[in-house]
């Protein structure tokens, strides 16, 4: 049995950031919530357990508690800002509010040594993100850092293999973060890294069976890298049980349907049914501004053609999703106390009550990691490198009403854009591009003539995961060849501008 880190989930916005840190150490872990039972935990070689952060405090009435069940494995404890926060609490240390609260970088120094900074200097970069600190530690504790606030940053009882930090290591803007974790896997917990690509899909292959039994799947397409993984896999496991459905809901970008259903035909042995809904999914647009209320006429429309088809087909129980964890993040996550960011077509989009059953085989990765997948399934890298695109499609992209005019501006100056970044050697170097329709009209003045026409955003980032993310600077003369063919050749539009703003405080779409 390989071995395992079980992360237990308190809420935070990073918690499948320590899974993927883990991961990506060839250690394979899984993500539980913090109330998780003893038996459910029984069936895993548990190598250690990390606690992760979360938006409570620990003093508050109802807050989340620490699980007791794991102090009868004997196995090492790190605890991360809010689970640092717990042992210290039920170790009778002293959590209390700060009047400094610290968020963002900030430098913390190495008081004692530790085996879980092993090898890292005695000054150190951290990312911190919490009101409350540790102002007194249990007994037979050790302090190990304080940060330049001189709060204490981290803690530990080596005698019974507890470990706290009030910083992320899981986070990319702390220093030796990865050091950090690969110290607690290796030296702390004797973990051995045996977990990779192959193995996933091996595991993968073998739940996808075992679920699916005697049955029929529909499986999703979008044409994007995610959906195409899950179909591969369906179809490496179930063979002729999988029906391939990609639906044109009116929302994709320019010819966008014929070029994806050329590009199955022509790189993937996939037969693909294509639907062509796009009236009936813009007429229940119709009128509709709010963003929350978008994504769940979307999903709800989404579901209803797939049972519809499904009526075409025996014994169809299951729906495949290509649906990815910052999807199921942002959507309020997994676990009973994160915080809702917006609502994905796919998971908090969906109707309540549906005949199918969902397979979401990739919902615990990040979209780098299912890249990986992507090229140990032998995928071409015209599909392995797409730029990503929601499924609800250029309609969250259209802020306001969805019209066909608008819808046509949008894809128009999309078009243009993308074309532009290809043609310069840009696309590749960028995670994620796109235009975006602003509900604003300004002056402008074209032919000696006043116009009151739509202003066009242009949105490029990079990213790893898709959970943070920072603004990509296209160099100036790209950014006016964009602007001017935009502007002369797209009617409606007189003004183009460029959003510089990080994720987070911003998210990568705007709605």
């Amino acid at each position: 049995m390989k071995n395992t880190i079980i992360i237990l989930d308190y809420g935070s916005q990073y918690t499948q950031l320590i899974a993927r840190k883990i991961r990506e150490l060839e250690v394979h872990s899984i993500i539980l919530p913090y109330d998780y039972s003893a038996d459910q935990i029984k069936k895993y070689n548990v190598k250690g357990f990390v606690l992760s952060g979360g938006p409570s405090s620990v003093y508050e009435k109802n807050a989340p508690f620490l699980n007791e069940n794991i102090f009868t494995y004997d196995v090492p404890i790190l605890g991360i800002c809010y689970g640092f926060q717990l042992l210290v609490k039920h170790f009778d240390g002293l959590v209390e509010g700060s009047k400094k609260a610290e968020y963002g970088s900030s430098n913390i120094l190495f008081e004692s040594k530790s085996i879980l900074f092993n090898t890292i200097q005695t000054k150190n970069t951290v990312w911190m993100s919490h009101g409350d600190k540790v102002s007194k530690i249990p007994q037979d504790w050790e302090i190990t850092s304080k940060s330049e606030n001189n709060i204490i940053s981290s803690a530990q009882n080596i005698n019974n293999k507890l470990f706290g930090v009030q910083f992320h290591p899981e986070v990319m803007h702390t220093h030796n973060g990865k050091k950090i974790i690969h110290n607690f896997l290796f030296d702390i917990c004797k973990a051995n890294p045996d977990w990779t690509a192959s193995e996933f899909i091996s595991q993968q292959l073998v739940n996808i069976r075992d679920t699916v039994g005697n049955s029929n799947v529909i499986c999703a397409l979008s044409g994007g890298v995610d959906s195409t993984v899950v179909a591969c896999l369906l179809k490496k496991a179930l063979g002729q049980k999988v029906t391939c459905v990609f639906v044109d809901h009116g929302l994709l970008r320019k010819n966008e349907a014929e070029e994806v259903m050329n590009m199955y035909n022509k790189y993937l042995n996939l037969d693909v049914t294509l639907l062509n809904k796009s009236d009936e999914f813009i007429e229940a647009l119709k009128n509709v501004k709010d963003p929350e209320v978008k994504r769940k006429i979307i999903g709800n429309k989404f579901v209803e053609e797939f049972e519809n088809f499904s009526l075409k087909l025996k014994n169809v129980k299951f729906l495949a999703q290509g649906t990815l964890y910052p999807d199921v993040i942002e959507s309020g996550g997994y676990g009973k106390v994160a915080d809702k960011i917006k609502s994905h077509h796919n998971v908090g989009g969906l109707p309540e009550k549906m005949k199918f059953k969902l397979i979401e085989p990739v919902n615990e990765l990040f979209k780098d990691e299912v890249r990986k997948i992507g090229q140990e399934l032998g995928i071409p890298v015209e599909f392995i490198m797409r730029h990503p695109f929601p499924g609800p499609g250029l309609g969250i992209r259209i802020l306001g009403s969805i019209t066909e005019e608008r819808l046509n501006i949008l894809k128009d100056a999309d078009k243009i854009f993308i074309q532009i970044l290809k043609d310069s050697g840009y696309y590749d170097k960028i995670w994620q591009a796109f235009c975006v329709l602003l509900p604003i009209k300004t002056v402008g003045v074209m032919g000696d003539k006043r116009t009151y026409d739509n202003v066009i955003c242009l949105r490029m980032v990079t990213s790893v995961d898709g959970m943070t993310a920072d603004w990509f600077d296209l160099p100036p003369d790209i950014l006016k060849l964009c602007s001017n063919k935009i502007v002369n050749e797209v009617k409606g539009v007189n003004r183009v501008v460029m959003d510089v703003t990080s994720k987070p405080p911003g998210t990568i779409e705007w709605e």
